[in-house]
């Protein structure tokens, strides 16, 4: 994208700068199993997750990055919801969304770093400090 260029909307391909194989490939995904993957058996906050559209393609939406994950496959009619539901959990268990990485050295308390969906994930914001801009003091109050 050039200096004059203005992008609307931002997918994970922007912010990782390429697509990931289970976003092409549905044999890629077919294996996630959405309960054993939900944190706590909560398989609640996965009904919130649906097939939508970005740019006109398929897409899920991504809320720990604030992007649309696109979806390259075809997929099977009436199983939507599921395999966005399936391609979001393999993004988040992979590491590979943006706000994951962006954890480590923005992270104010300790947590997994890719969340309640890998078990033994190592924890990270275990040490936060806050960041120091060089020449810079607080006002005097």
């Amino acid at each position: 994208m050039s200096e004059t260029e203005y992008k609307i909307s931002i997918d994970a391909e922007y912010l990782s700068g390429r697509r990931f194989a289970y976003q092409e490939d549905i044999s890629q995904v077919e294996d996630v199993d959405l309960l054993a993957a939900t944190p706590g058996e909560d398989i609640n906050w996965l009904e919130d997750v649906e097939l939508l559209e970005e740019d006109g393609v398929p897409a899920v939406f991504d809320r720990y990055s604030n992007s649309f994950l696109k979806i390259y496959f075809p997929i099977p009619e009436g199983r939507e919801d599921e395999i966005a539901r399936k391609v979001l959990i393999k993004h988040l268990q992979a590491g590979n969304s943006y706000g994951i990485a962006l954890k480590e050295r923005h992270c104010k308390f300790p947590q997994p770093e890719l969340g309640p969906w890998v078990e033994g994930s190592r924890m990270v914001g275990t040490d936060w400090t806050p960041p120091v801009l060089e020449g810079w003091e607080p006002p005097a109050h």
